[in-house]
């Protein structure tokens, strides 16, 4: 009985799965969700060896989504010039990582520290119990500036070593 409804709420009466899912549960979910969901924005990867390549990964015991949000710093000015992501999790989690790394591109890293999950979560008027995923892009985010801040601390750290050692 149970499949018998799904199948009907899905359009899918013969039992067979819709190519896109989530064109078929508008009513479910927002057009912003399904139009980063259908069409997402950055997917790929940078090297995480690259010095000014930042890489924040994170997820979610709790529902087994995993996101990792890449961003690409310029030397000369600090301003993100690039951002992708890969994500492992649902349409809401693909849908928020999308929206992530189109906001942060042209933005200082101080500047990428103050997008909150609400400000994506009301973009992609996600409902309370896709909260998380929201709060996922934000961490990522937050983690994606820590390592680039990080690499940057250590470059910086081993050229003054070297700087001390050739004076001597």
């Amino acid at each position: 009985m149970l499949r018998l409804v799904a199948n009907r709420l899905l359009g899918t009466a013969s039992g067979v799965a819709p190519s896109r899912p989530l064109q078929n549960l508008q009513r479910l979910y927002h057009e912003n969700v399904i139009d980063h969901y259908n069409n997402p924005r950055n997917v790929g990867s940078f090297d995480k060896n690259d010095p000014n390549v930042g890489t924040g990964l994170v997820g979610a015991p709790a529902c087994g989504d995993v996101m990792k949000l890449q961003i690409k710093i310029d030397e000369e000015s600090g301003k993100i010039v690039d951002a992708c992501f890969k994500t492992f999790g649902c349409g809401s989690a693909i849908a928020s990582s999308s929206v992530a790394t189109e906001w942060v591109k042209g933005k200082s890293m101080d500047e990428v520290l103050t997008i909150k999950n609400t400000e994506i979560a009301k973009h992609l008027s996600l409902p309370p119990v896709k909260l998380h995923c929201s709060m996922l892009a934000e961490d990522a985010i937050k983690a994606a500036v820590k390592d680039a801040e990080a690499k940057r601390a250590k470059m910086n750290g081993s050229s003054k070593a070297a700087d001390v050692k050739l004076d001597k």
